[in-house]
C-alpha cells in the first residue's frame, strides 16, 4: 500500500514522540505541582495532557499518545511492585510526559535495572497492540501511535541517566554510560526538530556533569558542599527567664547527630539533629544524599515577634562531603549481568525492526 502524503499543517509523529520521550525524564522534576491524589492526579492530569496534547495533532492521536505513555509507566509500577517498592499512580504533565514517584529508592544495581527496564517491555507491548490494531483496521492514526510509541520506547533506552536506558546499564556494565556519551551526541546532530535538539542537549550535559564529577573531579579528593537551612524557634520562653538573645551576626559551632533511616518510607534517607543546649533548640534537616557531615554553625539570628509570642530564626551552615561511588551497590552477578545484557539488546534490536515495519507497511497520517 502507498504511503500517504501527511498535511502540511500536522506535526509528524516522529517529532511528537521524540519531544514527549525526551521531556518525559525531566518532566519528574514538577510532580509537585500536579498533587490532587494518588488516583485523582492520574485521571485529572491524564485529561488535561490529552486536551493539551490535542493542540499538537488530532485529537485520537493525543489519547493514543497519552495512553501508550500511561502503559509505559505502568510497566515501572508493576516492576517496583514486584520488588516490593511502594509507588505512586502515574501522574500526566503536559508536554512532559508522565511520571511515578517510589517511597524508597533501590538499594542494588539489579533492582535499579529491574524497575528501569519495566517500562520499555510494556511500553512497546503496548506499541506492538497498536501497530496491530492499526494493521487490522487500516487506520493510519493508530499505525502512527504505534510508530510514536516505539520511538518513544527506543529513545528511553538510550544509555544516559536518567533515561530508563541509564538505569538498566547500572546492571550490565557502567562502560555503556560512555558509549550514550558518544551515541547520545551523534543522537542530538542528526535529530531534525531544534526543541528536541536543545532538551536532549541539556539532558546529555547534566549527565556529562554527573559523570565528570564522580569519575574524574573528585575521584581521589574529597568533594566539601555546604547547604544552608532556616528554623524558626519558639522563643518566649527566654524573654521571660531573662537570657540574652544573641545579636543577628552571632555565630556559633552547633552540635549534631545524624543517622539514615533504614526502615520504611524513608529507606536511605539521612537526617541531621541539630542542637542548640544553651537555648533549648533542636532541629531536623535531611541532606541531599548519604554524606558524612563536616561542621555545623549558625551563621545568623533573627528576632521576630509574633501574634503568638517571640521566636527567633536560625540560620544554620551545614558542611558535609558525599560519600564516594558506593562499588558495593554496583556489585551485580555475572549471570544477572548477562541477563539484563541480553534483555536489552533484544529490546533495542526489536524496537528498530519495528520502526522499520512501521515504514513498510506504509499507512501512517
Amino acid at each position: 500500500m502507498d504511503k500517504k502524503q501527511k498535511p502540511a499543517g500536522k506535526k509528524s509523529p516522529l517529532a511528537i514522540g521524540g519531544f514527549v520521550a525526551v521531556l518525559l525524564s525531566q518532566g519528574k522534576l514538577l510532580l509537585a505541582a500536579l498533587k490532587f491524589g494518588k488516583v485523582g492526579g492520574a485521571i485529572i492530569s491524564m485529561f488535561i495532557t490529552i486536551w493539551a496534547y490535542a493542540y499538537l495533532a488530532p485529537l485520537p492521536f493525543a489519547i493514543g499518545i497519552v495512553l501508550m505513555i500511561l502503559i509505559h509507566e505502568l510497566g515501572h509500577v508493576f516492576a517496583a511492585k514486584l520488588k516490593g517498592f511502594p509507588v505512586s499512580a502515574p501522574v500526566f504533565i503536559p508536554f512532559l510526559g508522565a511520571l511515578i514517584t517510589m517511597k524508597k529508592n533501590p538499594t542494588d544495581a539489579a533492582t535499579e535495572a529491574f524497575i528501569g527496564i519495566g517500562g520499555p517491555i510494556l511500553g512497546t507491548v503496548g506499541g506492538v497492540a497498536a501497530f496491530a490494531l492499526g494493521v487490522y483496521t487500516g487506520s493510519p492514526v493508530i499505525v502512527s501511535v504505534a510508530y510514536a510509541a516505539f520511538y518513544l520506547n527506543l529513545i528511553n533506552l538510550l544509555p544516559i541517566h536518567p533515561l530508563d536506558g541509564g538505569r538498566i546499564s547500572t546492571a550490565v556494565t557502567r562502560w555503556l554510560w560512555i558509549l550514550g556519551l558518544i551515541g547520545g551526541l551523534v543522537f542530538i546532530f542528526y535529530l531534525n526538530h531544534y526543541v528536541n535538539q536543545f532538551i536532549f542537549f541539556v539532558i546529555w550535559a547534566m549527565f556529562a556533569w554527573d559523570l565528570y564529577k564522580k569519575y574524574v573531579k573528585y575521584r581521589n579528593r574529597e568533594e566539601l558542599v555546604s547547604v544552608s537551612t532556616r528554623f524558626e524557634f519558639a522563643a518566649e520562653h527566654l524573654l521571660q527567664q531573662g537570657y540574652i538573645i544573641p545579636g543577628e551576626n552571632h555565630t556559633r559551632e552547633l552540635e549534631y547527630t545524624t543517622y539514615s533511616d533504614l526502615q520504611g518510607s524513608g529507606e536511605g534517607r539521612q537526617t541531621i539533629v541539630i542542637y542548640w543546649q544553651g537555648i533549648g533548640f533542636e532541629g531536623h534537616a535531611y541532606l541531599p544524599g548519604q554524606s558524612v557531615v563536616k561542621r555545623v554553625q549558625l551563621v545568623k539570628v533573627e528576632r521576630m515577634q509574633k501574634e503568638n509570642g517571640f521566636y527567633l530564626g536560625l540560620q544554620v551552615q551545614v558542611e558535609f562531603s558525599p560519600l564516594g561511588i558506593q562499588e558495593r551497590y554496583y556489585d551485580v552477578p555475572v549471570k544477572t549481568r548477562w541477563k539484563f545484557g541480553a534483555a536489552y539488546l533484544a529490546l533495542v534490536l526489536f524496537l528498530l525492526y519495528m520502526i522499520r515495519l512501521v515504514h513498510q507497511v506504509g499507512i501512517m497520517d
